[in-house]
């Protein structure tokens, strides 16, 4: 329901009664710090909020052979986030305004949320963990390459039809899909929906999502913290 306020009577004769409720409306908004589209009509607004978790503590940029990018990936699952002064307003404003809050089961997700919101109790569901790197088993070189290229290679790899047993991209799609509509149910029942992801699976969810025509960014950023909304 629209929240009472008392409207200021106006007597210039170029008053436009459009632009002064627009800018009375975003006034409220930055005000109370509500999300995008405010809370003015929360019942018949949903929104999901896609963010993606903060720096991983695990900081390893020297190059390595294929071998030792094995243990680096072990290794950034493993360790949580590094502790940081601050994050985005934005981000923080959407999790303050959500009525529930969503992770992937991986320890730099939960962390992250705990981080956003320390007194939430949110939902851990490894629906929505990062899609893994199809890493072969197999001895490789002794080739050095930076940890970022040999992810790189990875995914461009894992794009062209390479799984090596994991998850492969037409896997990747059917459970994005699936977790774009955990997150619409979740919405349809909640309506501000936060989910503190990762950046490449969060990608893939807001495709689904706007196929769905929920209205938002076309492209997610790929910096930690970022967050990206979508409503219907």
């Amino acid at each position: 329901m629209l929240r009472k306020l008392t409207i200021p009577k106006i007597y210039h004769c170029n008053f436009n009664p459009a632009d002064f409720f627009k800018g009375l409306y975003f006034y409220w908004d930055d005000l109370k710090g509500y999300s995008k589209y405010g809370n003015l009509d929360k019942e018949n607004i949903m929104e999901i909020s896609l963010i993606r978790h903060g720096k991983s503590q695990f900081v390893h940029k020297e190059a390595v052979t294929f071998n030792e990018f094995k243990q680096w990936v072990k290794n950034y699952d493993f360790y949580g986030i590094a502790e940081e002064p601050s994050c985005p307003a934005e981000t923080l404003q959407k999790v303050a305004a959500a009525d529930i809050i969503v992770t992937s089961d991986l320890k730099r997700a939960i962390e992250s949320a705990k981080f956003l919101d320390p007194k939430a109790n949110a939902i851990t569901d490894p629906l929505f963990r990062e899609i893994e790197l199809p890493i072969s088993t197999r001895q490789g070189s002794n080739l050095k390459l930076s940890p970022v290229f040999w992810a790189m290679l990875l995914r461009i790899m894992w794009f062209s039809g390479y799984s090596n047993n994991y998850e492969s991209f037409d896997e990747a799609k059917l459970r994005a899909k699936k977790a774009a509509q955990q997150l619409i149910l979740y919405s349809s029942e909640f309506q501000s929906v936060a989910l503190i992801g990762h950046g490449f699976f969060n990608i893939m969810i807001a495709k689904e999502l706007q196929k769905k025509g929920w209205k938002g960014k076309r492209k997610l950023g790929a910096r930690h913290w970022n967050c990206v909304s979508y409503s219907l």
